[in-house]
């Protein structure tokens, strides 16, 4: 009876023991740190969760936007950024463009106007929780870096809102030719609320009127604070628009950004999204394939009528009778801030 006791008491013993050593054990493993601390202790030097980023990260904090119309080369614009070593960006978040286009419904509404100026909730109040929400979704969603970047194509519907709340944010706003924008979009089945993907008279349309709200805007945000950046010139000429983008963004030249492609998915690098249709595309080194992929494709009724169905071609300097136009032309972006006839459209600020 002695030794069952004596045995049974050893064995309480070393089951007791085990236990300490894996709790002990486990409390040595500190929970990972947010991206957000991890931001605060990057950039000030010290961090506490339980500040608000507001706090931290002021609102003239020079933050960069990227957008456009989709199937513009966003996308592939995010990734080179991406590839700086002071640059993080990110697969698109979804939800600021959704929270921003909210927001100027509020503004636009007289009567939903009224009712929040009745409840306190000012303009003021309402721009300090969109600018913390924007803030806290931007930081927390992906590494931290010295310069944060945010990808979400239609967000430059917005693009005045942004540079009002965010003061010392830049914007770049991908233009592409929208005839070639559109046959990617039917091609690869790109769905966008209210445009139908069996027709590119319609698509062409509305391509049209949504570039000229985000060009609009950033012909007023001026020079300074906005860059339009087209594709086709991006792909035939990458180290010269790249290296005009980083002096506009104020940030060192670094070679990286011509490679993207050998920084993904490492460590620092390049982060791709499993279900953004881009994806795929730009997993390859920067190449010229798409510039005339829909030659041949639009019907011939549309192409007769192109001038009238899509105004902005002309606009942005391309031609709307040529199929292809020859990209490979120095029609200048800068250009198209000096022309006056469009600069009717800037004493009119846009919330969306």
């Amino acid at each position: 009876m002695r030794n069952t006791r004596s045995s049974l008491l050893l064995g309480c013993m070393l089951l007791c023991s085990a236990s300490l050593i894996y709790l002990g054990m486990s409390g040595m493993d500190c929970p990972q740190k947010s991206h957000r601390y991890r931001w605060m202790e990057l950039n000030m030097g010290s961090a506490n969760q339980s500040s608000s980023l507001n706090e931290h990260f002021p609102e003239d904090t020079p933050l960069i936007f990227i957008g456009g119309f989709p199937r513009s080369g966003t996308t592939l614009m995010r990734v080179m950024l991406d590839a700086h070593n002071a640059v993080r960006c990110g697969e698109e978040t979804r939800v600021i463009p959704r929270l921003l286009a909210m927001r100027a419904t509020w503004s636009r509404s007289v009567k939903e106007r009224i009712r929040l100026d009745e409840a306190g909730v000012t303009d003021q109040v309402l721009d300090s929780a969109v600018r913390a929400f924007l803030l806290e979704v931007i930081v927390g969603h992906g590494e931290p870096a010295p310069r944060l970047c945010n990808k979400d194509p239609f967000a430059l519907k917005s693009l005045s809102y942004l540079s009002r709340i965010f003061p010392k944010g830049k914007f770049v706003l991908m233009l592409r030719d929208g005839r070639a924008t559109v046959h990617s979009m039917i091609s690869r089945k790109v769905t966008i609320s209210g445009f139908d993907l069996t027709s590119y008279r319609d698509c062409l349309t509305k391509w049209s009127s949504a570039v000229e709200t985000m060009f609009s805007q950033c012909q007023a945000a001026g020079e300074s604070r906005c860059l339009p950046v087209r594709y086709e010139q991006l792909v035939l000429y990458t180290e010269e628009e790249m290296r005009k983008l980083l002096h506009f963004l104020e940030l060192q030249w670094d070679p990286s950004v011509l490679h993207h492609e050998e920084l993904i998915g490492k460590a620092g690098g390049v982060s791709l999204s499993k279900v953004e249709r881009s994806t795929d595309q730009v997993m390859k080194p920067v190449n010229t394939d798409a510039l005339s992929k829909w030659v041949g494709h639009i019907p011939s009724d549309v192409i007769s009528d192109m001038a009238e169905i899509a105004p902005m071609l002309a606009r942005l300097g391309y031609d709307p009778n040529a199929n292809p136009p020859d990209y490979t032309r120095e029609e200048t972006v800068v250009s198209l801030f000096n022309d006056s006839q469009n600069l009717k459209s800037a004493e009119t600020p846009h919330l969306s």
